[in-house]
């Protein structure tokens, strides 16, 4: 991701950023430094509270929407150097993180697939590490080793690691202690999180990591890795999304994906024969990085049939077609061809492979709840193919539908996903309900209004695509949550038997707040 926080001499973006450091930098913290030291306990629960206050992700992109900040180009100008200044000023150099071989996956959709698919192979042979975004339930999602994310009290002693690094070179600077303690010697939320995961790997010893990118690749805080560092790049499927930063064609936004492509590093991508100008694009990046990129034909992923597993949906094989060759590149098998004769080990990695918000079947004893973070139009119609294939194949049950999207087009990808789902099932209604709702958990504080503007939306449209279903609007999580099982429970077919499937899509983000209310 581009853009944000750094120091006006150095970097423009300072004006955008009210807690800016005005001074550069220059004398590196060094690892086993001392730290710099608070009055306040130093657990978990301080670790979140203070990661809270750190510019989201959100406000971030929302420089690249507004006509009055500057171009896309100068912003992304500014995210490489801007992101090897904070890692400098946190006691690391690019060749630090040499001593560890990274996995990069960057994409439109799928990226979370194929880290896990990747991690959960190289488990089976190292420890693996594994940095990914966003988080469901809690933040140390994003950070796992072998698949398991970190402990709090590992999370909690790394986070406050960075942190006095940090808060110790901009007083070093001439910063007040007190000023350099809070926001104002930080990165955003999402560089911070990627300087942690390679502070706890690095301390930890892990030789082996699985990265994803956050938007894009070429100007993502992760394409900070030299060549030195990454084993093998992987590039998903691609689609439309993230127009603002990066552009409103998939040929436009393939050039940013394909940006993590490196010197002598072998790149694996799916063949799309009826994406000429992505393939064109994604050849020519190729060819400029000088990295060699391994193109995989579907007929071959077809002949090979992928593996069943815990992650469902038929599109997955395409998803562990690629971890398998990243990881295969990574471990130095290249003998023979890469979707033949797997090892069992690897094998057992895909069957094994989890990956929480995707293709999730949750039950929890009054409903069965389909969850899927798909946000893009390509992916939302894969959520279409998966959810009809839940349902009894001579049955003709409807679904609940809870549905949101805050940051993109709601309207369309409904419409989208709505055509999908009747397409997918034959038939007209699918679903009697829907649910519009924020994605934030408790209501709001008596007297305070949430904007449901976006919601609203979403509800007229449903009303005009099915003008049977019964739509309703909520301003929270938990409220949805006990509606959805309240019209649950009410779902009889003529014999009586009840008909508890709801579908929850659209955003991660709600899938999050649904877990968390699923599972408190």
């Amino acid at each position: 991701m581009s853009c944000g926080l750094a120091q006006k001499a150095r970097f423009p973006l300072a004006t955008f950023n009210r807690t800016a450091i005005n001074r550069p930098i220059r004398a590196s913290i060094q690892p086993g430094r001392r730290k710099y030291s608070s009055v306040m306990p130093r657990d978990y629960s301080e670790a979140l509270e203070k990661l809270a206050l750190l510019q989201s992700n959100r406000i971030v992109t929302s420089l690249f929407e507004s006509p009055e900040k500057k171009s896309p180009q100068d912003l992304n100008a500014l995210a490489i150097p801007e992101m090897l200044e904070w890692l400098r000023r946190a006691g690391y150099t690019p060749q630090d993180l040499s001593r560890m071989r990274h996995i990069h996956v960057a994409g439109t959709k799928g990226k979370g697939s194929v880290c896990a698919y990747a991690t959960a192979m190289l488990a089976k042979y190292r420890t693996v590490g594994t940095y990914t975004s966003p988080h469901l339930v809690n933040v140390r999602e994003r950070i796992a080793i072998n698949g398991v994310p970190v402990g709090k009290e590992a999370f909690a002693a790394a986070f406050f690691e960075v942190w006095d690094r940090l808060t110790e070179a901009a007083v070093k600077e001439g910063m007040s202690p007190a000023e350099a303690e809070g926001t104002a010697s930080k990165p955003f939320y999402f560089r911070f999180l990627t300087i942690l995961a390679w502070h706890i790997f690095l301390k930890q010893g892990i030789k082996d990591v699985v990265i994803e990118c956050g938007i894009g690749g070429e100007y993502d805080s992760t394409n900070v890795l030299p060549a030195e560092a990454v084993s093998a790049a992987v590039i998903s499927q691609l689609g439309i999304d993230h127009v603002a930063m990066l552009g409103d064609t998939v040929e436009k936004i393939s050039w940013h994906k394909a940006g993590i492509l490196k010197p002598g590093v072998k790149g694996f991508t799916l063949k799309l024969d009826e994406q000429l100008g992505v393939m064109k694009v994604l050849r020519e990046r190729a060819a400029e990085k000088n990295a060699e990129l391994v193109e995989i034909e579907n007929g071959e992923i077809e002949r090979w049939g992928g593996v069943s597993g815990l992650l469902k949906g038929d599109f997955q094989k395409k998803n562990q077609a690629l971890a398998v060759m990243a990881v295969k590149e990574h471990l130095g098998m290249r003998e023979g061809e890469p979707l033949a004769n797997i090892p069992e080990k690897m094998i057992e990695g895909l069957q094994e492979a989890k990956l929480r918000g995707r293709c999730e079947v949750v039950n929890d004893g009054t409903a069965e709840w389909l969850l899927d973070g798909a946000h893009t139009r390509d992916s939302l119609e894969e959520v279409a193919k998966w959810a009809i294939q839940q349902q009894p194949a001579s049955a003709d049950e409807s679904l609940i539908l809870v549905f949101n999207q805050q940051e993109r087009n709601i309207s369309q990808l409904l419409a989208d996903f709505v055509e999908a789902t009747k397409r997918e099932a034959g038939r007209e209604t699918i679903f009697h309900h829907a649910i519009f709702t924020r994605n934030e958990i408790p209501r709001p504080p008596d007297g305070e209004l949430r904007d449901i503007d976006v919601q609203k939306q979403a509800a007229e449209k449903m009303r005009s695509l099915v003008p049977a279903c019964d739509v309703q609007i909520f301003d929270n999580a938990a409220d949805t949550v006990a509606e959805a099982r309240r019209l649950a429970q009410g779902q009889d077919d003529e014999s009586g038997k009840k008909k508890k499937k709801i579908l929850v899509t659209g955003s991660l983000h709600l899938v999050g707040s649904v877990l968390q209310v699923l599972e408190p």
